[in-house]
């Protein structure tokens, strides 16, 4: 897979846990010097260590939050102070919001649109041109299948997701003459520790396939990625969901947020 004399170095972030750590651990299986960027310095540090004694490679890790707005600038920086040039960007780094904007904690709505839409816009910006003017390179963002429709409830979530998906594809448009790949993976359910401490079944959801494990979407990605493919989404359950989630006529949707047990409605109408 990997492109013998020309790609060294791939920095990923949200590389803690998770599918960045998934997508840290087969890069680094590959050989390749990793750039590990995450807001978690222990378990960072952890991860930095564990990865390059079992695989004998180079890591650097950074801590730094990516969600806040000058972060993919401080974070080009450093990376130029260090002199370390990067050969595959992994946009990993995400959160989950769930419920209604309307009760947003604005703070969060900002973290995320932060961290989903600015940082790994102004990351491809800053380190897309240093790839352009090399010949080479990927830029992989990770997207999400709910990228597929618009739905109550994920719409801070759902609608940064289809933004990426939307952004790397006009992006690979434009590298792709310069010899720049760019590559979207877009996950279904991943048995992460997003679900930690709820009522989900994941060994259940893993044998059904309505799950995959982190390692199974990091595989797909890269694979793709190296394929120099425009997207993917791993798994024949999550094809089927963002199909289906595709087709979704807007009525239905709309009916079903009206009778949905797991957003709040209203118990009777304001006063005029």
């Amino acid at each position: 897979m990997r492109a013998a004399g020309e790609l060294t170095t791939a920095l990923v972030t949200g590389a803690c846990s998770g599918i960045g750590l998934a997508f840290a651990t087969e890069l680094a299986a590959l050989g390749y010097t990793l750039v590990l960027v995450s807001n978690r310095a222990d378990a960072l540090a952890e991860v930095a260590t564990d990865l390059a004694q079992r695989h004998g490679i180079a890591t650097h890790p950074l801590v730094m939050d990516l969600a806040r707005a000058e972060a993919a600038t401080t974070l080009a920086a450093e990376l130029e102070r260090r002199g370390l040039e990067v050969d595959i960007l992994v946009n990993n780094a995400g959160m989950l919001l769930f419920g209604e904007v309307a009760e947003t904690d604005p703070d969060r709505a900002m973290a995320l649109l932060q961290l989903h839409v600015v940082t790994p816009t102004l990351l491809a910006r800053h380190l897309g041109a240093r790839m352009r003017a090399r010949r080479r390179g990927h830029l992989l963002f990770v997207s999400s299948i709910s990228a597929w429709n618009d739905f109550p409830g994920i719409a801070l979530y759902g609608s940064s997701k289809r933004y990426l998906k939307s952004f790397a594809a006009a992006l690979r448009s434009e590298l792709a003459v310069w010899g720049v790949n760019v590559t979207t993976v877009a996950p279904g359910a991943t048995a992460t520790d997003l679900y930690a401490g709820t009522k989900v079944d994941l060994a259940l959801a893993l044998r059904l396939g309505v799950m995959l494990t982190p390692e199974a979407v990091a595989r797909a990605g890269l694979k793709a990625m190296f394929a120099r493919r425009a997207l993917v989404v791993p798994g024949l359950m999550a094809k089927l969901f963002a199909w289906g989630m595709g087709a979704t006529p807007r009525w239905l949707i709309d009916l079903l947020r009206r009778r949905a047990p797991w957003l709040p409605r209203p118990t009777r109408r304001p006063r005029a």
